[in-house]
C-alpha cells in the first residue's frame, strides 16, 4: 500500500524538482535603493563643501543642502551619514560606485551631467556671472575678454566655457583642480586672475566679504540646481524625492529655508559694505570687549551688528526722534533697562543687550530660531506691538505668521491706511523694519567671517612663533634629554 502511494506521488515530486531547477535559473532582483536605505538605516549623502551647501559653523554642521538632507533623513526615519568633499569629481566617482545615495552641492543640472546621472527635482535657479575686480577695465561682452577665465575643473562653468568657445573662438580659460569657487573669487580680488565664472548665489555671499567683486555681465540665466542620483532603472529613491520636494514647495518650508540662507543677501550695497569692513578694522576693537562682556546668551557679533545698524558704533549718536547712544535706546526703554546715561558706551551696550533678550522672551515659544530672533530684532526697531500687528495681517492673508519670510512681506502694509486702521497699534514704518533686520543679518554674517578668519590667522601666527621659540633639537640633544628623563624616572 505504501509503495502504491509513493508511485502516485512520483509525478508531483518530479514536477517539483523541475520547478526548483527553473527557479534557480531565474536571476534574483537586487533590493531597490530605497530598500537598502531602510535595511542599513542610513541615508548616505555626498556633500560638496561650500557656503551655499555644507560647512562647519559655530554650532556644528550647517548649510542649505545639509538641512534639506537632514529633513529627508528625518522623514525616512534613518540616520544621515555625510560624506563631504572639496572635490566634485570625487563625489561623482563615489556616486557611480554606490558609496553614496546621491550627491549635492549647488550642482547645476547641465545637459552633459544629465547624460550620466539622474536628477531630483530642481529646487533653485541661479545665473552664471562673469566677475572681475572693481577698478579694472569693465568687459561689457564676451568680445572684450582678453585674458583666460578661471574655472573649477569639471564644473558646470567649465562646460559653459566649452560651449561658448564654439561661438567665440578667441575665448580661453584655465581650469583649477586644487581650488574651490570661493578661492577663485578671492584670487580675483588679489589680482592673481582677471576673471572667473560664478553662480549668482555664491557671488552674493562672497560680496559681503569682498565688496570689490564686480559683475561684468550675466553669461547664462535660469540655470536649475538639483541633486544627482545614479543613472539606472531604480525609481525608488527618485519617487521619494519627487514627493519630498513637492511637499516642501506646498508647505512653504523650502522658501523658509532658502530665506534663512539667502533671503538677506539678495540686495547689495557696495558703499555700505565697504564702510562696514573699514569700521570692523578701525572702530570695533574699541568696543568689542564690551559686546563680549554683555552679550549674555547672544553671540556678541550679533549684538555688535545690531549696534552698527543703530549707531555705526558711535556712542554719541542721536536720531531726530530722540533715541541716543550706541544702542539707540529711547528714554523710557533706557530707564526700564536700568541705563542712567545713554551716551555711556558700556551702559548703552549692556542695556541694549538686556532689551533684546527681553524681547526674545516675549516672542511666542512655538516660533523656532532663527525666525524668533528676526522677530525680536524687528520689535527692537518698531516695537513688539507693531510686529504682532504684522503677524496678524499675515495670518489674515492666509500666510504663516510664525515665519519671518512671510511676515516681512506684510510689514510694509503697516504704512497703508487700509491695513493699519484695522490693527491695534496703527501706523508703523514696517518696510524700514524689514530692511533693518536684513541689514543686521548681513552685518552679522560679515562679522562672523571676519572674526573666524582672524582666529585662523592668530592660530597660524602662534604656531609659527612656537616653532621659532622651540627649534628642532639635534639628535645629540634629544638623546641627552631622553637619558636625563630616564634617570629622573628611575630616582
Amino acid at each position: 500500500m505504501k509503495r502504491a502511494i509513493s508511485l502516485k506521488l512520483l509525478p508531483f515530486l518530479q514536477l517539483l524538482i523541475v520547478a526548483s531547477v527553473l527557479l534557480a535559473c531565474v536571476p534574483v532582483e537586487p533590493p531597490s535603493q530605497l530598500s537598502q536605505i531602510y535595511q542599513q538605516q542610513q541615508l548616505r549623502v555626498g556633500l560638496l563643501h561650500s557656503p551655499t551647501s555644507y560647512y562647519i559653523g559655530i554650532d556644528g554642521p550647517a548649510g542649505f543642502e545639509y538641512e534639506l538632507s537632514m529633513r529627508l533623513a528625518e522623514q525616512l526615519d534613518v540616520e544621515l551619514v555625510i560624506d563631504p568633499s572639496f572635490d566634485l569629481q570625487e563625489l561623482m566617482q563615489k556616486l557611480q560606485q554606490g558609496q553614496v545615495d546621491y550627491i549635492a552641492g549647488g550642482l547645476t543640472l547641465t545637459d552633459n551631467r544629465l547624460t550620466s546621472y539622474r536628477a531630483a527635482p530642481a529646487y533653485q535657479w541661479i545665473s552664471e556671472q562673469l566677475v572681475f575686480r572693481q577698478g579694472q577695465p569693465w568687459p561689457r561682452s564676451l568680445d572684450d575678454i582678453q585674458q583666460p577665465v578661471a574655472v573649477i575643473a569639471g564644473s558646470s562653468h567649465a562646460e559653459t566655457m566649452q560651449q561658448l568657445q564654439q561661438h567665440y573662438p578667441h575665448l580661453e580659460w584655465q581650469e583649477f583642480h586644487d581650488r574651490d569657487g570661493d578661492e577663485l573669487l578671492q584670487m580675483v580680488i588679489e589680482g592673481r586672475i582677471a576673471y572667473t565664472l560664478t553662480d549668482s548665489n555664491q557671488l552674493a555671499i562672497n560680496r559681503r566679504f569682498f565688496p570689490n567683486l564686480s559683475i561684468a555681465f550675466t553669461v547664462q540665466e535660469d540655470r536649475p540646481i538639483g541633486w544627482l542620483l545614479p543613472k539606472n532603472h531604480d525609481d525608488s529613491l527618485l519617487s521619494v524625492l519627487i514627493e519630498f520636494f513637492g511637499e516642501l514647495y506646498q508647505s512653504g518650508d523650502l522658501v523658509t529655508l532658502e530665506d534663512r540662507y539667502f533671503g538677506h543677501i539678495r540686495q547689495f550695497d557696495y558703499v555700505d559694505t565697504l564702510k562696514f569692513i573699514e569700521a570692523i578694522e578701525q572702530t570695533l576693537p574699541n568696543y568689542q570687549p564690551l559686546f563680549q562682556q554683555y552679550a549674555g546668551s547672544l553671540d556678541w557679533r550679533l549684538l555688535a551688528a545690531l549696534s552698527y545698524q543703530e549707531s555705526h558704533w558711535d556712542p554719541r549718536a542721536r536720531s531726530a526722534t530722540g533715541v541716543r547712544g550706541m544702542m539707540m535706546l529711547t528714554l523710557p526703554t533706557a530707564r526700564q533697562m536700568g541705563v542712567d546715561n545713554r551716551l555711556d558706551a558700556e551702559e548703552s551696550i549692556a542695556g541694549g543687550s538686556r532689551y533684546l533678550q527681553h524681547l526674545l522672551g516675549r516672542i511666542p515659544e512655538r516660533i523656532a530660531m532663527p525666525d524668533r530672533l528676526w522677530f525680536a530684532l524687528a520689535a527692537y526697531n518698531i516695537g513688539l506691538g507693531h510686529v504682532e500687528d504684522a503677524r496678524i495681517l499675515t495670518q489674515r492673508q492666509g500666510a504663516d505668521p510664525d515665519k519671518w519670510h512671510e511676515v516681512k512681506e506684510h510689514l510694509p502694509k503697516l504704512r497703508q491706511k487700509r491695513y493699519y486702521q484695522q490693527t491695534r497699534f496703527g501706523y508703523a514704518r514696517g518696510d524700514e523694519a524689514a530692511h533693518y533686520v536684513e541689514n543686521i543679518r548681513r552685518y552679522y554674517d560679515t562679522l562672523q567671517w571676519v572674526t573666524d578668519r582672524q582666529q585662523i590667522e592668530l592660530r597660524q601666527r602662534q604656531s609659527s612663533e612656537s616653532l621659532i621659540e622651540s627649534p628642532l633639537e639635534s639628535p645629540e640633544q634629544t638623546q641627552d634629554a631622553a637619558e636625563e628623563s630616564s634617570g629622573a624616572m628611575n630616582l
